[in-house]
């Protein structure tokens, strides 16, 4: 098991529910800080005040959720726009998946997770995120994904 025990986690979730299932999850991963907020603004206020290695997101068509990562992503305020963000939404339709996909990779968005989730399939997804590090770029106001260029051999 990935050692997690340095690592500071923000959850943005609007459901109790899951942002204290979340929460419990995290603590048995041994993440000693965790934050959690139902509020966009205290969520910005919280990055700006404790620095957070991770931010699971509430992704369901909420423009708050997508104003928050915007705002994380460019706000010159940010104290580190490149954090890893995970979307977690209800929206498993094929559609609104690539819809999002695309989205994300303008906006900053690292995954993409369908509720429900499980604790292993979370846990997998950190692992990736800290195992494989991704690059993203920032000019002007575009923050996404840097294109992978593989040689042809």
């Amino acid at each position: 098991m990935l050692n997690l025990s340095t690592y500071s986690f923000l959850v943005l979730e609007k459901n109790t529910l899951l942002c204290n299932v979340l929460m419990d999850v995290f603590c048995t991963f041994g993440v000693p800080t965790l934050l959690s907020t139902a509020d966009p603004e205290v969520a910005l206020d919280r990055v700006k005040a404790v620095p957070i290695d991770l931010v699971m997101v509430e992704g369901s068509p909420d423009p708050d959720s997508m104003a928050f990562l915007k705002r994380l992503r460019t706000d010159p305020e940010s104290p580190n726009p490149f954090v890893p963000v995970i979307i977690c939404t209800d929206n498993t339709a094929l559609r609104d998946v690539y819809r999002a996909r695309d989205m994300g990779r303008n906006m900053g968005i690292t995954e993409y997770l369908t509720k429900p989730v499980s604790a292993n399939h979370v846990y997998s997804r950190i692992v990736s995120l800290i195992d494989h590090d991704r690059q993203f770029i920032k000019a002007g106001s575009l923050f996404g994904r840097r294109r992978q260029h593989h040689r042809l051999i």
